[in-house]
């Protein structure tokens, strides 16, 4: 095959695959309404290490924050927090929320989440996984749903949290808007 021929033969093949490719590529990420969305109230109550707070705590640090800042730097905290579709801390939970958080910066408050949203009402059956960065200090934050169990089987989406109530270090509620973009 001459030179001339293999280069216009390459050029005839890019221009048939690059289309195609193209085209493929364009239509994995179009914007589309979810199919499934929920707003939900995750409540944590972390341990304080007094004997009457035993009954109500729904966390506890599992390895304390480290001398390096006033951040809570290091600080890791185990949960097992109601979740609730309003406010109230006493309301019938709809899901428990199990997993933990760490405070992974020096200069400012941020935490990385990972933990099953576990359902076990007469609404939903299955779990929802969550995980990514909470960056406290912004208004709105999105973490990443990256599968999901029985009514959520193979579930993604994102999980939009917004900081509802903070008292201290030992209570915060957190609004949870859960929007689903595969559902199976």
């Amino acid at each position: 095959m001459t030179t001339f021929s293999r280069k216009s033969s390459f050029i005839i093949l890019a221009l048939i695959i690059s289309p195609s490719v193209s085209a493929t590529r364009a239509s994995k990420f179009q914007a589309k309404k979810p199919c499934k969305r929920m707003v939900l109230y995750y409540h944590d109550k972390l341990f304080d290490g007094t004997e009457k707070d035993k009954a109500n705590a729904t966390s506890v640090t599992t390895a304390n924050a480290s001398k390096l800042s006033d951040t809570n730097f290091g600080m890791l905290v185990v949960f097992n927090d109601p979740i609730t579709i309003d406010d109230k801390f006493h309301s019938p939970p709809v899901a428990r929320a199990q997993g933990f958080y760490f405070y992974d910066r020096k200069d400012t408050y941020t935490a990385w989440f990972a933990y099953t949203l576990v359902f076990n009402s007469s609404e939903h059956k299955g779990t929802l996984n969550i995980m990514g960065a909470d960056l406290m200090t912004e208004k709105t934050r999105d973490l990443s749903v990256v599968g999901g169990t029985g009514d959520f089987f193979m579930a993604r989406g994102i999980a939009t949290f917004q900081t509802d109530t903070f008292q201290g270090l030992y209570y915060f509620r957190l609004k949870m808007d859960i929007k689903l973009y595969e559902c199976y």
